[in-house]
């Protein structure tokens, strides 16, 4: 299965690393999955649910949270708010430049930060806890000795799983800010809750506090015999099955000939949405794909994408490109390559001696066709007439209709 490593910016400018696990189809599903505590993404439970999910064909990014595995940054400066502040942030990334994660899947601490991370992050659908306080303060168990140092001396070390950690104080009063089934009563999202009723780190009783406040649709799935780390290979196999069935009543459907890797001949919507990240920086979703749109630095934009004009050019060009290549393949025509190369301007009416309008200003577009291969004058001039039949081409030329209303 393909894999990517990268970086991306967490809440404190720190590089935090980053793999994404892709099936080998087109996924059916982005998912975000959020470690234990002190762990990391290349622990053992994260990274084989990681690879079972894309078997199922769910994409899953995992990251190491601030100072922990290959990521930057102290991890005495964390807290588990910033936790969930690069949650958030590794699903910005995620919608930037793939699609949002439709599955939030936390371990342990991660199950009780991807709960509270939900809210923020609209794409979700679907959070499957595992192993997961009911309360982040369940970690201050693991710290019961040192509380009282850490609250005098601003700073202790302690030994986590044989490992040395610095915990600040500011951790400890983080924590307890954090009323987590309240933000599991106001979910509104699927919730799938995994626990062994034999966890030793992490209780039972969690599972059931964390169920009996979550609204439904809701389920829950012992993981009887399995340790709170599912060390086992056999568990997280299991685990990531039980997500893969469970999960996919959830997700937008996907039609049986795109399933197989065909295009649907029915249209499609254009979904335009502001990502906030810059001025006008718009993100546009057509299906699977995933584009922005922008203005340049001039007029007050981050030039991070083409503008709406460009947009227009693109879809003109290439309705023209289609079109000839159309043509001539039918007619057998030695024609090798198009290139058609675009510019907009604005007009005086009276400017233009076949338009109809002769008051004002025109919008004009410039078109030019460079076509490559052994055509003869004949040829490449049933291709010229042929490049103005372009749907698009007419669509511009002919009367528009655009019906604009409210959404609900």
């Amino acid at each position: 299965m393909p894999i990517e490593r990268f970086q991306f910016t967490g809440s404190d400018s720190n590089q935090l690393a980053a793999t994404l696990d892709l099936p080998d189809r087109d996924p059916i599903a982005f998912a975000l999955f959020a470690h234990c505590f002190t762990c990391g993404k290349d622990g053992l439970a994260a990274s084989r649910i990681a690879r079972e999910l894309t078997e199922k064909g769910i994409a899953v990014l995992r990251f190491d949270f601030t100072g922990l595995g290959s990521s930057e940054g102290d991890f005495a400066n964390s807290t588990f708010s910033s936790n969930i502040d690069d949650l958030v942030l590794a699903a910005d990334h995620l919608r930037k430049t793939r699609k949002g994660p439709a599955i939030l899947i936390g371990h342990s601490l991660g199950g009780a930060a991807v709960l509270a991370a939900a809210s923020r992050i609209p794409d979700a659908k679907a959070i499957v806890t595992i192993a997961a306080p009911s309360d982040p303060a369940h970690v201050l168990h693991f710290l019961q000795d040192r509380i009282e140092d850490i609250r005098t001396q601003g700073q202790v070390e302690v030994s986590l799983a044989g490992r040395p950690f610095n915990i600040k104080r500011e951790f400890l009063d983080d924590i307890a800010e954090h009323n987590l089934t309240t933000q599991v009563a106001q979910l509104h999202k699927a919730l799938l809750v995994m626990h062994s009723p034999t966890d030793e780190t992490v209780g039972i009783d969690n599972a059931t506090r964390i169920f009996v406040a979550a609204k439904h649709p809701k389920s829950f799935v012992s993981l009887a015999g399995s340790d709170h780390l599912l060390s086992r290979k056999s568990d997280a196999v299991y685990v990531a099955d039980l997500i893969a069935a469970w999960v996919i009543r959830y997700l937008d459907p996907v039609a049986p000939e795109q399933a197989a890797g065909e295009t649907s001949a029915a249209p499609r919507n254009v979904v335009v949405r502001e990502t906030r990240d810059s001025k006008y920086q718009n993100e546009i979703v057509i299906g699977p794909h995933h584009l922005f749109a922008d203005e340049p630095v001039a007029v007050g934009g981050a030039d991070t994408g083409p503008g709406p004009y460009d947009y227009v050019m693109a879809g003109l060009g290439a309705c023209t490109s289609i079109t000839m290549r159309i043509y001539a393949d039918r007619k057998s025509l030695p024609l090798d390559r198009v290139t058609v190369t675009l510019s907009h301007s604005r007009i005086h009416a009276e400017d233009c001696a076949e338009c109809e309008t002769k008051a004002g200003m025109l919008d004009q577009f410039d078109r030019v066709i460079s076509m490559e291969g052994a055509l003869d004058a004949d040829q490449r001039q049933r291709l010229m007439e042929i490049a103005d039949k372009c749907p698009v081409h007419r669509t511009l030329t002919s009367e528009i209709r655009i019906v604009t209303k409210a959404a609900d």
